[in-house]
Parts: structure tokens; C-alpha cells; sequence
């Protein structure tokens, strides 16, 4: 298992491969569909995005509400192939990778070996394992989104497996 503080550099992404198991902790921000595609259009605006990109690690979630003394609720991963319109682009800008659920298009491969840039692969149906991992959750950008607004989640040994590397191998 090995363990890794996000974001990490281009140097650490290297030492990963496809089927490696990994602990993430440290920052990663949640953007589904809606919260991508406002995305695409800041950018092509030239506008100002919520988060800085370079580096950054997004997973394709919507959190659940929190019950008193936790973080968050249950935080379960969403369907990948559902940003794969966005993917290249945001991995273009600067972003480190993604987590999410499932195998993602040949584009998004060729994007991540372009930009040294790894994909992680959570577990679907194990959302309140992944809410557990969340130590502080925050509002970014895009509240009226609900679920799907932009958050910036502090986690702590949340399980993922290296989907696709910077190598363009993959576990699919």
C-alpha cells in the first residue's frame, strides 16, 4: 500500500503504476458534469477558475450532507466516462488527476501520458467508507449545483487504486 500525500508532484506520479493500491490524503476538490462544464466555459472565457488547477486532484463525487460530528456524509464515486468531454482539458490546464469510478476514454489516457497525470479508481457502492475519510469539507464554487457544487475536501487514508498512469497503462 502505499501512501500519498495529494497534491503530489510530477516526480511522485511517476513512481506509480497501473493496479498499485494507494492511501490518499490531503487535498482534493468534488466536481461532477454540471460543476465541469461550468468549468470548460471559465476557461474558454479566459475567466478566473475557483481553484487553482496546477496540480490538483478532482474527484467526481457529490457528497451527501453531513450528520452532526462528521465531515461529510456518505461520498461515493461517480461514473468517470461522464467527464470524459471535460477531462482533456482541465489536464491540459494543470490538473494532477482524477478519482472516480470506472474506465475513461482513449482521449483522457492520452491526456494524462501528455501531462504525467494519474487517474485512481474508487470503489463504487463504498461511499460511506470514502465520507469517513473526509476530515473538513468546504463550499468552493457553484452552490446553487447542491451535491454537485465545487467542495474542497481535506481527506486522510481514503483507498483508491491506480487506474491509469502516467504511462498510459491501465487496470480496464
Amino acid at each position: 500500500m502505499i501512501k500519498l500525500n495529494l497534491p503530489v508532484d510530477k516526480k511522485e506520479i511517476k513512481k506509480l503504476h497501473a493496479g498499485d493500491s494507494v492511501l490518499l490524503s490531503g487535498t482534493i476538490y468534488t466536481a461532477r458534469d454540471c460543476a465541469h462544464k461550468r468549468l470548460k466555459e471559465m476557461i474558454e472565457r479566459g475567466e478566473t477558475l475557483p481553484f487553482d488547477l496546477n496540480g490538483a486532484f478532482i474527484y467526481y463525487a457529490g457528497p451527501c450532507p453531513a450528520k452532526p460530528g462528521y465531515a461529510s456524509g456518505s461520498c461515493g464515486p461517480t461514473t468517470s466516462a461522464r467527464m470524459d468531454a471535460f477531462a482533456p482539458l482541465l489536464l491540459d490546464e494543470g490538473l494532477g488527476g482524477m478519482i472516480g469510478k470506472g474506465e475513461m476514454s482513449a482521449e483522457v489516457t492520452d491526456a494524462l501520458v501528455r501531462n504525467t497525470g494519474v487517474y485512481f479508481a474508487a470503489i463504487g457502492g463504498a461511499g460511506a467508507t470514502y465520507g469517513r475519510a473526509i476530515i473538513k469539507s468546504e463550499l468552493v464554487a457553484f452552490p446553487e449545483l447542491l451535491s454537485e457544487a465545487v467542495r474542497r475536501l481535506e481527506i486522510a487514508d481514503f483507498p483508491a487504486v491506480v487506474a491509469v498512469d502516467c504511462y498510459g497503462k491501465s487496470i480496464y
